[in-house]
């Protein structure tokens, strides 16, 4: 894929906290190398509060820096400050996730009468695009700044069979920072053989900032009536179950923690919440899907899309044993809303199509809008 001409600027430098608001822009600067190909990590700012960076190794947002009430700046992802540390060892922190976010039960499915065979990278399952998924590959990148809005085109051309994958998959991500604190983030792919596709983002916010913590009292509200529960192997049964009465109903207000210990089936198999939500309102409409706020910092993270499902997750799987930008990742330090297809859906006669297929477009959008309480 070949990028047309784009008009990049850079912004004046921003220091290490990302406290100090910068002109608005864009800037490149080296973040290391991926078997001999140039890694760049690039800042964008808004001169409103608000700092991204991101790298094009994995479509990767590095930091996050949002203002809280007061209008100071936190960064509020969680992840490393080294290309090095993603290399070793990441729980797809700040990660853009295909070719296939979430699982594929069995890691394989049948698509016209042919079967293809998976990697199988989380048990017996296939998990966000196998062993060297999109997270793991260097993106070609190149800035841009239009009105109200800067940031960077990313593109990957994945080809015929790459983790078991059928066609040649041409991937086109936009990531932008608007004038008024929202990070949009829009995904296109075309192909030329009939196969599954369904890309995500997967960063973890901790709205009272990185290493704050644990997300327990952040107040959720999720406009969803139904969620898909799982076996043990977290693969949906193919049911959708109603939320009203169980501790996944979201629908009003709640803290994150009111009920994630709760005596549930669907909570021991995820250790708390890592399920799909079947958004309400029409698949392809842009519609407010979340809302999380933070009482201790004010800060509140909106969550729009045209995907039909997010999974939430609540950081289950960390342990302490990483840490990054100074401090230790514990349990459920941090919260995913990944903006998705259902998992699984190749499997899945009864949930929405994720086959794409020649001369067909693939298009999704999602904004992760920040604001702070009055």
């Amino acid at each position: 894929m070949l990028f047309p001409l784009l008009m990049a600027s850079c912004a004046d430098s921003a220091d290490e906290t990302g406290a100090e608001a910068s002109a608005p822009g864009v800037q490149v600067a080296p973040f290391g190398e991926v078997d001999g190909v140039p890694v760049e990590l690039f800042t964008m700012t808004n001169g409103r509060g608000m700092e991204i960076r991101l790298t094009n190794y994995g479509g990767v947002v590095t930091h996050l820096f949002a203002p809280d009430a007061e209008g100071r700046a936190a960064d509020v992802a969680l992840g490393y400050d080294t290309l090095a540390e993603y290399l070793e060892s990441s729980p797809y922190f700040g990660s853009l996730v295909g070719r296939y976010g979430n699982r594929i039960g069995g890691a394989s499915f049948s698509l016209d009468g042919e079967t293809f065979a998976l990697a199988a990278n989380n048990g017996p399952n296939h998990l966000h695009g196998g062993e060297r998924g999109f997270d793991k590959v260097v993106w070609e990148a190149e800035p841009f700044e239009e009105a109200g809005r800067r940031g960077v085109r990313l593109a990957y051309v994945s080809p015929d069979g790459e983790e078991g994958y059928p066609g040649t998959l041409d991937v086109e991500v936009t990531y932008a920072l608007t004038d008024e604190n929202a990070f949009e983030i829009d995904y296109r792919a075309t192909t030329d053989k009939a196969t599954p596709v369904n890309l995500t983002q997967h960063t973890y916010f901790n709205l009272a900032g990185a290493g704050s913590g644990d997300i327990l009292g952040h107040e959720l509200t999720l406009h969803a009536d139904r969620f898909t529960p799982v076996d043990e192997g977290l693969i949906p049964t193919g049911a959708l179950q109603p939320v009203a009465g169980t501790p996944f109903d979201f629908t009003e207000p709640t803290a994150i923690g009111a009920r994630i210990d709760a005596d549930d089936t669907q909570i021991a198999h995820g250790g708390g919440y890592d399920h799909n939500f079947a958004l309400n309102g029409a698949a392809g409409m842009l519609k407010h899907a979340a809302r999380v706020t933070d009482p201790l910092s004010g800060r509140v993270l909106d969550v729009h899309t045209t995907e039909p499902g997010v999974q939430f997750y609540t950081g289950n799987f960390l342990d302490g044993s990483l840490s990054g930008k100074g401090v230790s990742y514990g349990k459920r330090s941090g919260f995913c809303l990944e903006t998705q297809h259902f998992p699984d859906s190749p499997n899945q006669e009864a949930f929405p199509s994720t086959i794409l297929r020649p001369g067909e477009t693939y298009a999704s959008r999602t904004i992760y809008s920040f604001d702070a309480l009055p």
